[in-house]
């Protein structure tokens, strides 16, 4: 028993200092916590025996049982981690984590110890290796567009088309937005681009204008 739980807490944290390492909510301890309890938890169905007090033919074993309810249940404590911050979602990442994880305190909890090793080892690779990857692949990046201009500045429509996609961007959703004071142009929309420099370049073109009142450039990946 006792070597089950060390191995479910060290499973944990091993996925956990990943998550804390890039800053997560939900990092080292969470993930620790998550893949105890779930080690301790089918515990209690795998040595039943040693705490029912009944004759071993009226003992009806059912581990699976236990195995289902920690894995619906731990979905409330991954949607805890998923937040919305305007029109992006993050945190889908940390969630599939914690839920991965209660799935190896399961493994380590019946004493499946070569299925755990394995799927730690595949956790943690998928959840920093594949981040290398990713920022490497020729993908489409998204980002959420807000602009903010004064009334007179003579930054017209198709003046800020233009200077969006000189930055390889295009456009989708542009909307428009006047203050209740008549004071200030604000413009939303959605950027699509190849090369994920083209924000911070846009960022500094943006800066350097006199007539943008405020902005804000964010991507909406998790």
């Amino acid at each position: 028993m006792l070597l089950r739980l060390v191995t479910g807490a060290l499973a944990g944290a091993l996925i956990g200092y990943e998550r804390s390492y890039h800053g997560r909510p939900a990092g080292f301890r969470t993930h620790a916590l998550v893949c105890t309890a779930s080690s301790l938890l089918m515990l209690v169905t795998v040595y039943q025996a040693h705490w029912v007090h009944a004759t071993a033919e009226s003992i009806k074993l059912d581990p699976t049982r236990m195995a289902q309810g920690i894995m619906t249940g731990i979905g409330f404590l991954g949607a805890g981690v998923i937040m919305k911050d305007g029109l992006s979602v993050r945190g889908l990442t940390t969630a599939a984590s914690i839920w991965i994880t209660a799935a190896i305190g399961i493994l380590a909890g019946i004493g499946f110890y070569f299925p755990l090793i394995v799927s730690v080892l595949l956790t943690i690779g998928m959840l920093s290796m594949l981040r290398w990857i990713e920022t490497r692949m020729p993908t489409r990046a998204y980002y959420h567009f807000e602009v903010h201009f004064t009334r007179a500045s003579d930054m017209t429509e198709t003046a800020l088309r233009t200077l969006i996609e000189s930055y390889r961007f295009t456009i989708a959703n542009f909307s428009y937005h006047l203050d209740a004071e008549g004071r200030i142009r604000r413009h939303s929309m959605v950027l699509r681009t190849t090369d994920r420099s083209s924000a911070s370049q846009l960022s500094e073109k943006l800066q350097a204008t006199e007539s943008v009142h405020e902005f804000r450039i964010a991507p909406t990946g998790d």
